[in-house]
This record gives C-alpha cells, structure tokens and sequence, in this order.
C-alpha cells in the first residue's frame, strides 16, 4: 500500500475513534477535547487534500475559536451539574437507523456505483487558495455565512438566558 492510503487510514480510525468518544463519553468537558481531535484530523485531512488554507482555517476557527467558545459556555452554565433528563427510548432504534443507512450509503459509494470522486476532488483543490475562497465566501455565499454567525450568537445568548433564569428559580 502506499504511504497516503496508510495515513489516511490511521486518520479515518482517529477520526471515528474521537467521533465515537466524544458521543460516549458523559462529561461535556471530555466530549469537548475529543470534538477538537476530531477537527485536528479533518484539518489534516484537507491538507492531503492539497488545501493548506482551509486546514489552517479550521484548526484556528473550530479547534480554536469555537471550542474555546463551547468550553467556555459549558463551564459557565456548570452543565456537569444539570439535572439528568428523561431518557428518551425512542431515540436508540432511531439512532441506529440513521447508522444503517450512514453505512449502507458509504459502501455503496465506496464500492458501488458511486460514480468518479476524482472531478469532486480536483474542484476542491481549486477553490483551496485564500482568493478564491474569500471570493467564493463573501460574494456569492455572504448571505449564509451571516446567517449562521447571527444563529450562532442568538444560540449562545439563548443558552445564557435559560440557564440565568433556571438558577434564579
């Protein structure tokens, strides 16, 4: 095999490794570290991908900025001292569902007739250059990317706000 196909599967058992730990694992702090390894091993699997910009974007922006910004909400609304919910039973069978179908479709574009990934990949490796990314980002999709920034920072004061008013009660 050659050394790519061995990196990139030593970093696909990572990344799943992480993914799953981060479900599992019952503190929200450990949950945290984990979601960071995980964005370490999709930034390092943009840099395979010949996009040096986007890796570096996304070690600073998610592993960085976010998570900082997750860890920080997560200590100060103390979520490892909230009250334990209901258990909702019907979300397991659910769950495991969507997981069958993940991996049905994964094997049938692997193995199947999936169709030729490599244009997908050579249009990727075009847009990885700052300029074009910046042209892309805030020309034709500058409408999204504030959206998600507007629901982001409504989601987090949202947080604050509940978690105030469950303390004053």
């Amino acid at each position: 095999m050659e050394t790519e196909v061995i990196v990139f599967l030593i970093l696909a058992f990572v990344a799943i490794g992480s993914a799953i730990g981060m479900i599992i694992n019952k503190n929200a702090v450990y949950s945290a570290l984990f979601l960071i390894l995980n964005f370490a091993t999709v930034a390092i699997f943009y840099l395979m991908l010949g996009a040096p910009f986007i890796a570096m974007a996304q070690v600073t922006v998610y592993a960085g900025a976010i998570m900082v910004l997750f860890l920080f909400v997560i200590m100060l609304l103390g979520a490892e001292q909230l009250k334990k919910a209901d258990k909702g039973e019907w979300q397991k069978p659910v769950a495991i569902l969507f997981v069958v179908v993940l991996i049905v479709e994964a094997v049938y574009l692997i193995f199947g007739g999936g169709g030729d990934l490599l244009p997908m990949i050579n249009e990727v490796s075009e847009v990885g250059d700052p300029i074009s990314l910046a042209t892309k980002l805030f020309k034709e999709y500058f409408l999204p990317f504030q959206v998600t920034a507007v629901l982001l920072l409504a989601a987090m004061v949202g947080a604050i706000v509940i978690t105030k008013q469950d303390k004053k009660s």
